[in-house]
């Protein structure tokens, strides 16, 4: 009864998180005298947020980084994030750089058709790397209605070595999924024991539409098979692509195309999600500056 009830579920079990989180936190509140907090590092923070009163320092309130969600764990794994990343300075302007020509191909070469309306986003993912979300919208003469017109702006199998080299090696360095699965249950893509992209696709001899998700892209069992980190993987690994655009920017440049009602609801909705948020309080110039770390999360 209670999994058919829609939304009063989803209401009921961000109710019972949040009796959970609460009790989390007031356990850390409640065992304040038992933190061993940092020397040095305290006298830092105190500095770093404005405290000049000596008689405040160390009079804190820590929510430690063992609660998952804290601004400490969050932080600790931020630095963690980043140190993978070298260079981030120069990624973003080479991302930018990318992007820019990438408007110019769509918009001015208009390479898929005249553009009647676009949208991006720009967010950094956790890894701290870019990613651009953006969906196009064509003029109704060159918009892509069948299965043979989806065929000339995307595909989703292994290029022939010996005809197409340079797009083999290309498709093999970027637009190859996992492995996940069996190969590997740690892959990041795993989420209750299967691979929530839906890989590996299934073999299909030619394009199709699908109800209220992407096309069937066509995936041939051609015998095609190339070697990712020991694992031998088919045409059902390819992560849909457009050759033109994957040969002149040389990354990992996903294309789909978007063709029901459901699924256009969804991107959007994926695209508009928001931004990041904040929250603040307006205290009074004379109340205490005692930090309390867990009334500030």
């Amino acid at each position: 009864m209670l999994l058919h009830s829609l939304r009063l579920l989803q209401q009921y079990a961000v109710d019972g998180y949040v009796k959970i989180e609460t009790s989390r936190l007031d356990f850390h509140r409640n065992r304040q005298n038992n933190i061993r907090s940092e020397v040095l590092q305290g006298v830092l923070d105190s500095i770093s947020i404005g405290q000049t009163n000596a008689s405040k320092v160390g009079r804190r309130t820590i929510l430690p980084a063992s609660f998952i969600g804290g601004p400490r764990d969050m932080r600790r794994r931020y630095l963690d994030a980043m140190s993978l990343v070298q260079k981030p300075d120069l990624l973003a302007r080479v991302f930018r750089a990318k992007f820019e020509l990438l408007k110019l191909e769509v918009l001015n070469k208009q390479i898929f058709g005249e553009v009647a309306a676009y949208v991006y986003v720009i967010e950094f993912q956790k890894r701290g790397f870019p990613l651009a979300h953006m969906p196009l919208i064509l003029k109704l003469e060159y918009k892509l209605l069948n299965p043979e017109s989806y065929d000339r702006v995307v595909c989703a199998e292994i290029p022939d070595r010996s005809k197409h080299p340079h797009l083999y090696s290309l498709v093999v360095k970027h637009m190859i999924h996992g492995p996940c699965g069996d190969m590997d249950r740690t892959c990041p893509c795993m989420k209750d024991g299967r691979c929530k992209n839906h890989y590996p696709k299934s073999f299909c001899s030619q394009t199709t539409h699908a109800e209220d998700s992407y096309p069937q892209y066509r995936r041939r069992d051609d015998g095609r098979k190339i070697t990712v980190r020991r694992h031998t993987l088919d045409n059902r690994w390819v992560v849909s692509y457009s050759p033109y655009l994957l040969a002149t920017f040389d990354c990992h440049i996903n294309v789909e195309i978007c063709s029901t009602i459901k699924l256009v609801k969804y991107m959007y909705k994926y695209v508009f999600k928001g931004h990041d948020s904040i929250n603040f309080r307006v205290v009074s110039h004379h109340a205490p500056d005692d930090t309390d770390d867990i009334k500030e999360f």
